[in-house]
């Protein structure tokens, strides 16, 4: 089984992806797989930085901290 890349590993592989269709130097069919593998990674990456929001909005509520914006009035 395939181990599932960091938040990083899956950012910097989606960079060198965007970057290599933006070449338009791929063929269709290898920029059509780059494309579905892009299209894998940002799903990947929604859902990480989702489970970090869930994370930090429960951390935030168990340290009895609202959950508002940090502004200068209130830090």
């Amino acid at each position: 089984m395939k181990k599932e890349p960091t938040f990083e590993e899956a950012m910097t592989q989606l960079e060198e992806i965007v970057a290599k269709l933006e070449s338009g130097e791929e063929t269709l069919d290898a920029s059509i797989k780059l494309f579905e593998t892009g299209a894998r990674l940002s799903a990947l990456l929604n859902r990480k930085l989702t489970q970090a929001e869930q994370k930090i909005a429960k951390l935030t509520t168990a340290s009895g901290q609202e959950e508002q914006p940090q502004t200068a009035e209130n830090e």
